[in-house]
């Protein structure tokens, strides 16, 4: 296998026709891939999920192992769940922690709460959409889905008007996607509600918060969500490996009847064991202690300052893709999301899988790739969880590099400058607890 280095200070490209073990350094493994050097610096994370990690997340999961069948985890677990009711803005709905993805959570609320046959209308604009939908035919259900633009979101009207026509009341649940990761796009959740709500529909409400709840509004309680999933990975900036749902009092009746075959991601065996404290199968320990932090950071935070911090920084961040002139996918401003920003290539430039291959090896920067429908047309500026104006900033300064590189015609700091600018003028005198220095 050949690999192709550049030689250091000269800007010349060395081939080798051979790999060989790396003798000098603490390990004499071969490396089967041509990805093992590890460049100065760090790597630079921003993708919509997985996100970077807090320092105090890290030390946080840093620990060895522990038995949770000894005394201190019960007490632990339920300091667990009632941080999870937080992070979903709810005081009555019941949560659960599943070992899993946003994915598995998917299937906990469509498997607890429907039976085969069922009918559910959701909407398909994007790839998560998509796999939701697919979801759900594969699980039995009868699935009214409606097609709608990659950019745009769920219309309220149409949820309204497909109730307001279903006299029988045959559709058991409505099922939107909140944040759409592929598109970035934002449905109205609040507004969604109010639309069955006028209706006269007794449907589920579902959410696919995965990549929202944490990082832009989202209430629980107050807009009478029914089954709301997110996962570890995105907002709450922990490793994957968490599945979170939040289910309201009418959904866990509703589980008492429901008919889909569930196991693993059945409630009724978590529901016998949560109480106490205990889980009906072995948890991931490292991942709920830094489940605990980071919500604690949430916390400290404030969840409506959070919900503020993402705005900005989106909007810093759409700032510098109009300086630049370049277009975001969604183009209606009431669907723009806060968690990250897809960007659109003028037609006939490059394929924007290469612009993100280049910024991974170029500039050991990860951005996101085009999904599905959109793959080669866009890419995806990911700033949502552990950020903040620097790290932002320096996002959008790589992405100018790797732009310049593509020959894209931008002018070198439009981008950077426009979000400094407003980042500048908006940012608060101090963090918070430190003082404000008169200049």
């Amino acid at each position: 296998m050949a690999l192709r280095q550049v030689l250091r200070g000269t800007g010349k490209v060395l081939q080798c026709t051979t790999l060989r073990p790396l003798s000098s350094v603490s390990h004499s493994r071969t490396f089967a891939t041509d990805y093992s050097y590890s460049p100065p610096g760090r790597h630079h994370l921003f993708v919509p999920g997985p996100v970077n990690i807090h320092e105090n997340v890290l030390r946080a999961m840093d620990r060895p192992s522990a038995n949770h069948r000894d005394p201190w985890f019960p007490p632990f677990f339920k300091e667990c769940l009632e941080d999870t009711k937080f992070l979903f803005q709810s005081k009555e709905g019941t949560p659960f922690i599943f070992p899993g993805t946003g994915t598995g959570g998917w299937e906990a609320a469509l498997t607890n709460t429907l039976s085969p046959g069922d009918k559910v209308l959701t909407f398909r604009y994007g790839q998560f959409s998509h796999l939701w939908c697919d979801m759900m035919e594969r699980l039995g259900l009868d699935v009214q889905c409606i097609e709608t633009r990659w950019g745009d979101g769920a219309c309220e009207e149409t949820i309204k008007k497909i109730l307001s026509e279903d006299k029988d009341q045959k559709i058991k649940a409505v099922c939107v996607v909140q944040n759409e990761t592929t598109t970035g796009v934002t449905s109205d959740i609040k507004k969604c509600r109010e639309a069955m709500d006028a209706a006269g529909h007794p449907a589920l409400l579902m959410v696919d918060g995965v990549s929202s709840i944490g990082a832009m509004e989202f209430r629980f309680d107050d807009w009478k969500v029914d089954l709301a999933v997110t996962g570890s990975q995105k907002a709450m900036s922990i490793p994957t490996g968490l599945g979170l749902v939040c289910a309201s009092p009418k959904a866990m009746e509703l589980s008492k009847s429901a008919k889909l075959n569930r196991v693993y991601y059945d409630f009724k065996d978590q529901t016998a064991t949560n109480p106490s404290g205990n889980t009906p199968y072995t948890p991931s320990i490292p991942l709920l202690y830094g489940l605990r932090e980071s919500i604690g950071l949430l916390r400290s935070e404030g969840m409506e300052n959070v919900w503020a911090r993402h705005n900005r920084l989106a909007t810093g961040v759409r700032k510098a893709v109009a300086a630049w002139g370049l277009e975001l996918l969604c183009d209606n401003p009431r669907w723009a999301s806060d968690s990250l920003t897809v960007i659109k290539m003028p037609e006939g430039s490059v394929d924007t899988g290469k612009i993100v291959a280049l910024a991974y090896n170029k500039y050991n920067m990860s951005i996101g790739v085009g999904l599905s429908k959109v793959a080669g047309k866009v890419f995806r500026i990911g700033h949502l969880g552990n950020m903040d104006d620097i790290m932002c900033l320096s996002s959008l300064a790589g992405v100018e590099m790797v732009l310049l590189d593509a020959g894209i015609k931008i002018t070198p700091g439009a981008g950077v400058g426009a979000a400094v600018k407003y980042f500048q003028e908006t940012a608060a005198p101090a963090i918070p607890t430190r003082a404000v220095v008169d200049i």
